[in-house]
């Protein structure tokens, strides 16, 4: 099998920094029923932006030099050999067709593949290991997060 041929569910329409909407197909409106009961959800999404862009073999995590160069699959990067986007978001409210989330880090227009319930019982893996320098930059990461919301605060 050399092709794998998707129909989006939906597309996202940005409406400022952190909230968006997923307006789905008007014929799944029925397929969303329920969604509304869980507090987050899983976003597949085609980064359709990136297409014809040259996808690297390796990356520096995070676009930082100072990291460990790494195959791009063993990354985050956006540059990806599918362009496939993954995010988990808070479903703030469901209406009818659409799904206002928070915290989804796509572009307005970007189609949407498919939505998953997050369920903590089997998303969240309590002993997962991730590489020493990923660790560090997670740690530098809040401490940036927080400087940044003590600046906003101010």
């Amino acid at each position: 099998m050399d092709e794998v041929v998707f129909k989006p569910v939906g597309y996202v329409k940005v409406l400022n920094e952190r909230e968006a909407e997923i307006i789905f197909r008007p014929e799944l409106k029925d397929a969303l029923d329920g969604i509304e009961e869980f507090s987050h959800v899983f976003v597949i999404y085609f980064m359709h932006k990136l297409l014809g862009a040259e996808i690297p073999v390796k990356v520096h995590p995070k676009k930082d030099v100072s990291l460990p160069l790494v195959g791009v699959l063993s990354s985050r990067s956006p540059l990806r050999p599918n362009l496939v986007g993954l995010t988990v978001v808070e479903l703030i409210e469901r209406k009818g067709n659409v799904l206002k989330v928070a915290g989804l880090d796509a572009l307005d227009g970007t189609p949407v593949i498919d939505i998953k319930p997050y369920i903590p019982e089997i998303d969240s893996v309590p002993n997962a290991v991730t590489p020493a320098f990923l660790r560090c930059t997670e740690k530098d990461n809040q401490i940036n997060f927080e400087n940044k919301n003590e600046k906003i605060k101010l």
